[in-house]
């Protein structure tokens, strides 16, 4: 197969067709190469970090994707206006997007990717294994067929036999897969996997795969030019994942050796070649415990994950992708490749961990990057003052580290995160760490995609109990956050004994703060609990900044560090390498828990995709009511308790705030 002819000529000004980091990212090679710049933005981005770092920025449409990301005239026609001609698509919105690439094509643009042909072979899973298949490719043994009714399907994985996989045949980043370990949730998978496939992708095909028993997830970099030149920079490794999306990256793999790395990457640049693939992309593959390894997927873009491939073969992958689509040829060849050291990267998203990695939104009223220090690269697009929005993915920054080994690349990417500072919104900042530091992950030999259910399992639902230390400092930040910047003296807080009463979830704490002479002595008990309340000698404090957000005081003879946020009834505190939220309880609006245990309210600011039960209705405790979206997922909310549905509030295709009553259910008399 060959692709159609595209757009691959020398250009002057690029478009970046995406959004928040990517679009920073990309933007910063085409700068440095000195390319004009252009940016687009939706109404919810006009604010955007993105924004401001091109030479232009063009106005799309609504906050909604399909209105401005999504909408491939409105680029088309942004390009014209601000005089751009090349694309670049990022990676996401429309980066694997056939009609896009050859949209821009049609209008005389060159499309810094694939051919419109290229991405639609690739693009569909289904055909995808076909191809590469036909090219010699391993693949796992499924159903790729284009009957897609349940019966098909049912026949197909009783053959195939469970546990299986059920894959949205376009897209990619875990949205439309579902894990099925019997007939009978068949059904139901493929229903949910369908929705979902939709919503991201617009297509609700699907694809059936056996499930490969503890994976690891790697894949192989290629790069093409037009000239027939084709190459392999390496693998990466992204079994630690959650919900079937990556969270840690690393270059090479631990579980790869020089022999498999050049069978898979000969493999991944056979395959590339013969659909004539051009450009920058990536096939992913499933190696099980004996060293087999099985296509997945083919990724026509650029990857989350790029950097550190970057960072050990010293290429700048946007800066080849620039390259070639200006019709340069490849000068570097396959035995140029060298890998250098190791590189490691972990994703830091807005999502509530204990919540099952549920996204969040909100504002973000603290972002302080690792110091420089750190030797690490951050990616992003934050900016305090402003919202992460429900509209648009949950990843909010990446953070890679490289070192000349992996566990040197591990231990400063452990300390940059543990001094990566995020308050506003719950993020996964804390869970990172963790992962970083677990004893199996530092050895790296036993990592597979289950790694973050075997290593942590119920944990996950555990919220972290903050120590004495971290609720004195959050107590005093409080009350002191109206004292003068600089020096904090003790009289500023008043001889008497100031009190507050902090709490989170059912917890709650009583801190007492009063001074005397040069110091404040600070109580802290547990509401509710037996233990003996625990006493601290507070000194020498002081504000570190004008707005007095981070501040520094020696408690009982340590000095101890924070950064503050504080609201209306909440205290915010980033202390010891992790972010604490409190509730202010003493000034917390009292709040009436409307239907008792039988409320059902939005976790999150969402779109209602499906709403299963009527008022009236008798259900189950753990039966599926409602079924929301956003930030590109599904999320089903089951029943707390059994009984009768006595109120209905939405109706699907409406939105929800976040905290807003989705319905109620009276409990079952006994």
């Amino acid at each position: 197969m060959t692709t159609t002819r595209k757009q691959i000529r020398p250009f002057h000004n690029v478009l970046v067709a995406n959004r928040g980091e990517i679009a920073i990212r990309i933007l910063r090679t085409v700068r440095r190469m000195g390319y004009g710049t252009v940016a687009v933005y939706s109404e919810a981005d006009r604010a955007s970090p993105h924004v401001r770092a091109a030479d232009r920025a063009v106005r799309i449409g609504g906050a909604a994707p399909r209105d401005s990301y999504l909408n491939i005239a409105a680029i088309i026609d942004a390009a014209r206006r601000a005089g751009a001609d090349a694309v670049h698509p990022g990676y996401g919105f429309l980066a694997e997007n056939e009609d896009f690439a050859d949209a821009v094509d049609a209008a005389g643009l060159v499309f810094i990717g694939p051919s419109g042909d290229a991405i639609r072979a690739m693009g569909n899973k289904a055909q995808a294994k076909r191809l590469v298949m036909a090219a010699g490719m391993p693949c796992i043994p499924g159903y790729q067929g284009e009957d897609q009714s349940d019966a098909a399907f049912v026949h197909a994985a009783a053959d195939i036999g469970f546990p299986v996989m059920v894959k949205a045949a376009a897209g990619g980043g875990g949205r439309g897969m579902r894990l099925v370990h019997e007939a009978a949730a068949l059904p139901q998978a493929l229903a949910s996997a369908r929705s979902e496939a939709e919503v991201a992708f617009g297509s609700g095909e699907l694809i059936l795969e056996r499930a490969v028993i503890a994976p690891r997830h790697v894949e192989i970099q290629v790069l093409a030019d037009s000239h027939g030149h084709a190459i392999h920079l390496g693998e990466r490794d992204c079994s630690v994942q959650r919900r079937h999306q990556k969270v840690i990256e690393e270059a090479p793999s631990p579980a790869v050796d020089a022999e498999l790395r050049a069978r898979m990457g000969e493999a991944a640049v056979q395959s590339a070649r013969a659909i004539g693939y051009i450009g920058a992309g990536t096939m992913e593959f499933l190696l099980d415990r004996e060293g087999r390894f099985y296509f997945m997927e083919m990724n026509t873009r650029l990857q989350v994950e790029h950097a550190v491939t970057e960072a050990i073969t010293g290429l700048d992958l946007v800066e080849w992708q620039l390259r070639v689509a200006a019709g340069e040829p490849l000068t570097v060849g396959q035995v140029d490749v060298r890998l250098d050291g190791h590189a490691i990267e972990v994703r830091l998203t807005a999502e509530d961990v204990p919540a099952g990695f549920l996204p969040q939104t909100g504002p973000v009223l603290r972002w302080r990057p690792p110091a420089d220090g750190h030797d690490v690269r951050v990616d992003h697009g934050l900016v305090e003052g402003a919202t992460v929005s429900p509209h648009y993915d949950s990843m909010v920054a990446k953070l890679v580290a490289h070192g000349p080994t992996r566990d040197e690349a591990r231990r400063k990417l452990l300390r940059a995160v543990e001094h990566c500072v995020l308050l506003g919104l719950p993020s996964n900042q804390g869970f990172l760490a963790d992962c970083l530091a677990d004893e199996v992950f530092a050895d790296g030999k036993a990592v597979h995609t289950g790694f973050v259910q075997e290593r942590f399992g119920d944990r996950l639902a555990e919220r972290a109990t903050p120590d004495t230390r971290t609720l004195a400092l959050a107590a005093f930040g409080a009350l002191a956050a109206d004292m003068p910047a600089g020096r904090i003296v003790g009289p500023a807080l008043g001889q008497h004994v100031a009190r507050l009463t902090l709490g989170q979830g059912e917890a709650r704490w009583e801190v007492r703060l009063q001074a005397q002479a040069s110091q404040w002595n600070a109580t802290v008990r547990r509401l509710g609990a037996e233990a003996a309340a625990s006493a601290l000698a507070l000194r020498d404090a002081q504000w570190h900044d004008a707005d007095r957000t981070a501040f520094s005081v020696e408690c009982d003879g340590m000095l101890e560090s924070a950064v503050l946020a504080l609201q209306a009834d909440a205290v915010q505190l980033f202390h010891a390498g992790r972010a604490w939220s409190f509730e202010r309880v003493s000034e917390r609006k009292s709040r009436v828990a409307e239907g008792g245990g039988g409320a059902v309210t939005a976790p999150l600011t969402a779109r209602i995709v499906d709403v299963a039960v009527r008022a009236g209705e008798t259900v189950q405790a753990g039966q599926r009511l409602v079924v929301l979206e956003a930030m590109k997922m599904e999320h089903t909310l089951t029943a707390p308790i059994a009984g009768v549905v006595a109120e209905v509030c939405v109706q699907a295709g409406g939105q929800a705030s976040k905290g807003t009553l989705l319905l109620r259910i009276e409990e079952a008399k006994a």
